[in-house]
């Protein structure tokens, strides 16, 4: 191999030598240098805030999607309200007019009634009927008093009475009906309550005592 030869073989080497270094260069990972290194500690900071502001925003849009749930829900239960009680003031107005039907209903009860006043009998009774057809239809119901056990939120007591034949607490007679409105209290029932009859050997004791 002349001179010639082995210069341009060395130049090739070299060039060669070049260009592996350059490739190198470029695909060598940034952090194997101080400078990169320090970019990539930016570009991970950057990238951790990245991720904690989207972890931030992801929390709230769950938590708007529940709020707007929750929205949603009680405005159909507020809705749902509304259309059952909507009547519920105009069910009051009718009450006393209802009380006032069977008390004159129960006082006109007279079996020697002359043709008049059974005549008078019958339409009581019919307005009775039409009446709690229209409760019933609106879903107005009486509260079950008589023989029950005393419910303080649906019953109002207006008295005790001793009494033997039935369990403490419970409602021996209304003074006048209670009402629910599709199932919620629209006025109490006003009863008289059972209780324990006094026992006559603590009275006795009792006496002797005094």
């Amino acid at each position: 191999m002349n001179n010639e030869d082995k210069n341009s073989s060395n130049n090739s080497t070299e060039k060669s030598a070049e260009i592996e270094n350059h490739a190198a260069d470029e695909f060598l990972p940034e952090e194997c240098s101080s400078e990169g290194g320090s970019e990539l500690d930016i570009l991970q900071e950057k990238l951790e805030k990245a991720e904690s502001k989207a972890e931030e925003n992801w929390n709230k849009l769950l938590r708007s999607q529940a709020d707007q749930e929750n929205i949603k829900r009680r405005t159909a239960r507020d809705l749902e309200s509304a259309h059952k009680f909507a009547l519920e003031k105009f069910a009051l107005e009718l009450l006393p007019v209802k009380d006032s039907l069977e008390l004159g209903a129960a006082a006109a009860t007279d079996s020697d009634a002359d043709e008049t006043l059974k005549k008078i009998q019958d339409g009581i009774a019919l307005t009775l009927n039409i009446l709690d057809s229209a409760f019933k239809k609106f879903k107005i119901e009486e509260v079950d008093a008589v023989g029950e056990k005393f419910n303080p939120e649906h019953h109002q007591a207006m008295s005790m009475q001793p009494s033997a034949d039935v369990e403490p607490n419970t409602v021996l007679n209304v003074f006048q009906k209670g009402y629910l409105l599709n199932r919620r209290l629209l006025r109490p029932a006003m009863v008289v309550v059972s209780q324990k009859v006094p026992d006559n050997k603590e009275n006795t004791e009792i006496d002797e005592m005094a």
